[in-house]
């Protein structure tokens, strides 16, 4: 079927984990019968929780992509996942998607990470409608949710429909601007006689609706004042307006498991929801070196973003591809401007969870895949020869927590390295990193259940299994005062044998280490102290207290002997470390630890529980700073005392705290804590 820009509709569902995203995609899938069923998350038997470690934790991990065909639109629904661990993936998809239904719980307050996934759709200028799902539930709270809403986006939130409840349920709902009310019936939605009740109510909501619309275009405002009304059409043009812009969120409820409402969801996303041709990206060009508005018009030279990139099993690497411009066919080549390089196009796909539908070609606005293409990964511009445009790519966040991985069988360490970083492919929000202090790997990413995944994932597709760790922290050793100590070694075992005999004295320095050669009248011939300091450098990389690295000493050789015969470099070099072990013990050590600086940005209402967590764990405030609800807090920090810190803000922060931290440098560690360091640390 042949369908242009005009008729295509790219929408993703969103919101926390377990509020029913995956449900209502099952729900909507159905109703258009692109479905002869609805999946259960709980059966794993859902379109688009494919993934053997979606069914296993029973939530969404991947964000997902399948078609439906309703009222003549075609509507491409990404579910994204819910879930923290995951928000490289919710990236990726509202970087694909024209506007997102963000699905929270009627339990009468704003659910956890509804407010942050409210607001960056809303800093990425992407429509949004809120479907107030679990309407079945006796406990369900509509008009608690609504004013929780309201707190948070007055002037925003534009309610559309009034649930009809019965019994606590709901059995029905009004269209305000249709004036219009229909039950639930097996068959669909059933239009029936506006409840006398709730006439009222559906009178003040227009009202409101009506005011909504006029103030989102200058025209319809005029025409409300001169008239003091609008008409339907007029009232749903600046509805529909208000959402393209982000000035108005509309609100429709439901019960997705029971497939009510979603019909009427799904009519409400074709009537104010934007087209793909009503959207717009900006691309840089790169040989005019500008930014350019690329049109999403099938009848221009071929563009497209690579959004995401998985290997299939059957199908091999598939990039999935939004066509923001023209047209792509099978057979066609076209150059990668992010890579430099061509690419034929062999097989497209449209994409029903984990089937491939193979197709001719994808027109502008339209989601696919392609696959094997051999120079193109995620972020990767495609277009047409002879132009070159490059998108933004997807902003993926940083990995905030760290975890030391191994091979569970030795001999396999490699092939760990190796699987992780082909992995690196298809996931650009966790690094592997070898620490070359402490020797270990680390793997890092956006949370325990992430790392737990990757490592899963490891085993399934390159049967290597491992074991998780936490790192250990790179404490440093130094001294604190200063000691002289002298190093003999000799040794006679026939023929010639072996002495270096050298004085050294230890003293604190701002530098890693510095070597001072002090020594006079020749008792240490010259040609031995390079020896000396040689042996010296070699001892710092295992301290006298825990065997850590160490660090700010100053070596002073100004004394020793030697013999004409029996003296060597070897000798010599041995005589240092000798010196060196004797002469930190006597100098007063002790341990250091790296300290780190925390930049936490969180709303006002938790930064008093963030300021008193930091405290707890040793860290040190330097300054805050404000901006708008936003306020970053600056402190220095010890490592040791960030391990889960990422887990810990979630939880303080209701999931929107975000933080970046960089090493800054050492400090002593309190002698308490440096005795358990030490203790656990002994050969």
């Amino acid at each position: 079927m042949s369908i242009t820009a005009k008729e295509i509709k790219n929408i993703a569902i969103i919101g926390h984990s377990g509020e029913g995203k995956t449900t209502l995609c099952e729900a909507m899938l159905f109703n258009a019968q692109a479905t002869d069923r609805m999946g259960k998350v709980e059966n794993g038997t859902t379109v688009m929780d494919y993934d053997e470690a979606e069914k296993a934790k029973k939530m969404s991990v991947y964000t997902s992509v399948a078609h439906l065909t309703w009222k003549g639109i075609k509507i491409n629904i990404l579910d994204l996942p819910g879930f923290y661990d995951f928000e490289g993936e919710r990236h990726e998809g509202l970087t694909a998607c024209g506007g997102a239904v963000l699905v929270i719980g009627a339990n009468g307050v704003l659910p956890i990470g509804a407010e942050s996934v409210v607001d960056y759709c809303l800093k990425l200028g992407k429509p949004l409608v809120i479907f107030i799902n679990g309407m079945d539930k006796p406990t369900a709270d509509y008009a608690g949710t609504i004013a929780a809403l309201r707190a948070k986006y007055a002037g925003k939130l534009a309610p559309i429909q009034i649930p009809i409840m019965q019994d606590g349920k709901m059995t029905g709902y009004i269209n305000a601007i249709q004036e219009r009310a229909y039950e639930f019936s097996t068959s669909g939605p059933k239009e029936i006689d506006v409840p006398d009740s709730l006439k009222e109510q559906m009178d003040e909501m227009q009202d409101r609706l009506v005011e909504t619309a006029a103030e989102n275009d200058d025209v319809l405002l005029d025409k409300y004042f001169e008239q003091g009304g609008l008409t339907k059409a007029d009232a749903v043009h600046g509805i529909r307006k208000g959402i393209a812009t982000g000035n108005v969120i509309p609100v429709m409820a439901g019960s997705a498991i029971n497939n009510r409402g979603v019909i009427n969801l799904m009519d409400e996303i074709v009537t104010y929801m934007p087209t793909a041709n009503e959207r717009r990206r900006l691309a840089t060009d790169i040989a005019a070196d500008e930014l350019i508005t690329v049109e999403c018009d099938e009848n221009q030279p071929f563009a497209a973003l690579v959004y995401k990139t998985v290997y299939d099993s059957y199908t091999g690497k598939l990039n999935y591809i939004k066509v923001l411009r023209g047209k792509l066919k099978t057979g066609d080549v076209v150059y990668n401007s992010t890579s430099g390089k061509e690419e034929r196009i062999g097989q497209i796909f449209t994409l029903a969870g984990k089937k491939c539908e193979l197709v001719t070609e994808l027109t502008a606005g339209d989601l696919g895949a392609v696959n094997k293409l051999t120079a193109t990964d995620t972020n990767d511009t495609l277009c047409a020869l002879g132009t070159n445009i490059q998108f933004d790519p997807v902003h993926f966040p940083r990995p905030c927590l760290s975890l030391s991985v191994k091979a569970a069988n030795k001999g396999e360490e490699d092939k760990v390295v190796a699987g992780l970083n082909k992995m690196r492919e298809e996931d650009y929000t966790f690094a592997v990193t070898k620490n070359n202090e402490t020797g270990e790997l680390i793997l890092s990413g956006q949370g325990e259940t992430h790392i737990e995944l990757l490592c899963a994932k490891l085993k399934s597709r390159f049967g290597i299994a491992t074991v998780l760790g936490e790192p250990k922290i790179p404490y440093r050793e130094t001294i604190r005062a200063t000691a002289t100590a002298e190093g003999k070694h000799k040794k006679q075992s026939g023929g010639h044998g072996q002495y270096g005999h050298c004085k050294v004295r230890f003293e604190p320095c701002e530098s890693e280490f510095e070597f001072v050669d002090e020594v006079v009248g020749g008792a240490v011939p010259r040609q031995y102290i390079p020896s000396v300091d040689k042996g010296l450098r070699e001892c710092l990389s295992r301290g006298v207290l825990a065997g850590f690295p160490v660090t700010g000493v100053r070596a002073v050789l100004f004394d020793g002997s030697y013999h004409d015969v029996d003296s060597s470099e070897m000798a010599f070099k041995a005589a240092a470390a000798l010196a060196f072990r004797e002469g930190i013990k006597k100098a007063s050590p002790v341990l250091l630890e790296p300290i780190v600086r925390l930049k936490t940005a969180v709303a006002g209402e938790y930064l008093g529980a963030v300021m008193g967590d930091i405290s707890k764990r040793r860290g040190r405030i330097i300054e805050s700073n404000t901006e708008g609800d936003i306020t970053t807090v600056i402190a220095e920090v010890p490592l040791a005392e960030t391990a889960k810190y990422a887990t810990e803000l979630r939880s303080m922060t209701r999931g929107q705290g975000k933080f970046s931290s960089e090493f800054v440098r050492y400090e002593e560690l309190p002698p308490a804590l440096a005795e358990k360091v030490i203790a656990a640390n002994k050969d």
